[in-house]
């Protein structure tokens, strides 16, 4: 793929991925109306964690990045007869392991959930109703792994925007059952789970008929001794904890948040969702887009183009991922105030959600950086490596939330669970600079010309941005007053100015439309 071809695929992700995040905005302003961020809320969002850590573990991590460079090899050097056989025995095996693992997920709802939020043992019912939701939500895993799967197919065959839509249908079905099916039950919480369990198999059906034009629907085969299926297996073990640092880290937070004050697994969650919203946006439609493009080219042996595809995406990654990040920081509250300032969503929910989302705007970039670096290994099927450093900075995350923690605890801080977010940042850091370090080294990744000239341009524009939000940010206590409609119109407008002043600082300091047009081409 050109340069070009890249941007026109990233276009068409961020675009389906933004419907899905607008639609996640509504599905989240929904819940803090209804449900606040209480002992209810609290509940379910450890429920849905769980097994959305595993898909983000297994399906969207570790399965993506093993299975799209292994099929990506088939389709250059096989026929389509093969391709078929290898999709039909992946389905078949990775269908039957799941089957298991979902059985041993519900039988030990009890168990998982005195894991990962040990702090509920302390309150009989609250910890009784996160076993009930979770263990409708844990089968979700086997659905959208499977759903991993389809999207990788498409992927690697240029149809990237049925995959990147499917997410919509998971904020379809949980807004549908927060509004419809809620009032009709004793625990009204409990028919977000039963949204959780739909949505699964709603997002399963949506992608059967891409798969069925691309003749690549067959009957499933166990295939546990194919030679394409261990490959990707053996990929797929060290590539769960590889692609898994930020959850393991978020996990981590949402266990020593059960710990303290009710509302902080809430407040860490409403940051966390922000945070999502650029991250996937930008970060994951990159991901997306290159990694079947550096898998192809790492089948071709083309090492000065695979490289020049990963300086492409980086350099994308800072043109618009540090304003996301100046913007969040300054907006915090104000945004957080105008999605969720709402019913039961309190004035303390805004101050403490909003101060988790200043740190972790904070490793924003970061988090984008390793989206963008990881394919840059499992293309190459290199699995020690991130794995090494996934380790590094996980042991570097634990430790981290000590020292942050801990004395805000001791001290009776009012909002100990901001050091879990920050923790989390600068463990990213970590993570993202030896990933860029390893690639660099090993040579597989030689930065072209320009990336200091690019570096003190974006600087300079982000100032400028920031200065003009600084200068026309009103104080939270006047957001509080507003009214909603108030609110969106405050805004936008601030997110349009903000926008435009970064526009015109890329200008000011010598990013034009010729510099624009030849990174658009670069790659």
């Amino acid at each position: 793929m050109s340069g070009k071809t890249l941007l026109k695929s990233v276009s068409a992700v961020s675009s389906m991925t933004l419907l899905s995040r607008i639609l996640g905005f509504v599905r989240d302003m929904v819940i803090a109306r209804i449900f606040g961020a209480g002992a209810d809320a609290d509940a379910f969002f450890v429920a849905f964690k769980i097994p959305n850590f595993m898909r983000r573990l297994f399906a969207e991590g570790a399965f993506s990045l093993a299975f799209v460079p292994v099929l990506s090899e088939y389709k250059a050097q096989r026929s389509h007869e093969e391709v078929q056989q290898f999709a039909a025995k992946i389905a078949g095996t990775l269908g039957g392991i799941l089957l298991i693992v979902t059985l041993i997920g519900v039988f030990a709802a009890a168990l998982l959930v005195a894991i990962f939020a040990p702090g509920f043992l302390d309150e009989p019912e609250k910890y009784q109703l996160t076993v009930d939701m979770l263990r409708l939500t844990f089968p979700y895993i086997f659905f959208i792994s499977l759903v991993a799967f389809a999207g990788g197919i498409l992927n690697s065959y240029g149809q990237f925007a049925a995959p990147a839509f499917t997410p919509v249908l998971l904020n379809i079905c949980l807004i549908s059952a927060a509004l419809g099916l809620a009032p009709l039950l004793d625990v009204p919480i409990v028919a977000l789970a039963w949204g959780v369990l739909l949505a699964g198999l709603v997002q399963l059906l949506f992608q059967l008929p891409f798969l069925l034009r691309l003749k690549l629907l067959s009957r499933p085969r166990w295939g546990w001794r194919d030679n394409g299926v261990q490959r990707v297996l053996k990929l797929m073990i060290p590539a769960i904890l590889g692609s898994s640092v930020a959850q393991i880290n978020l996990l981590l937070d949402t266990l020593i948040a059960s710990f303290l004050v009710t509302g902080s697994v809430s407040w860490l969650y409403y940051a966390d969702r922000m945070v999502e919203f650029p991250l996937g946006i930008l970060g994951i439609a990159l991901a997306t887009v290159i990694l079947p493009s550096l898998s192809e080219k790492h089948a071709n042996s083309s090492p000065e183009a695979f490289s020049r595809t990963l300086d492409w995406a980086l350099r994308w990654a800072l043109l618009v991922g540090t304003p996301a990040t100046v913007g969040l920081f300054l907006l915090a509250q104000p945004i957080l105030t105008t999605l969720f300032h709402y019913g039961n969503f309190r004035d303390l929910d805004v101050v403490m959600a909003g101060y988790s989302l200043m740190a972790y705007a904070v490793g924003l970039m970061a988090f984008i950086f390793v989206k963008v670096l990881v394919p840059g290994f499992y293309a190459r099927q290199d699995t020690r490596t991130p794995v090494r450093i996934a380790i590094i900075a996980m042991i570097a995350n634990m430790v981290l939330n000590i020292v942050f923690v801990v004395p805000l605890v001791w001290m009776d801080a009012t909002a100990p669970h901001v050091g879990l977010a920050i923790a989390t940042s600068i463990s990213s850091f970590i993570n993202a600079g030896m990933l860029y370090l390893a690639l660099k080294r090993s040579g597989v990744y030689v930065p072209q010309p320009g990336w200091l000239r690019l570096i003190i341009q974006v600087l300079i524009a982000n100032s400028i941005m920031a200065g003009v939000l600084l200068f026309i940010k009103s104080d939270l206590s006047v957001w509080l007053l507003w009214s909603g409609g108030e609110r969106v119109v405050q805004l936008i407008g601030a997110i349009a100015a903000g926008g435009l002043a970064y526009i015109i600082g890329l200008l000011i300091s010598g990013v034009g439309p010729t510099q624009i047009k030849a990174l658009i081409h670069r790659q």
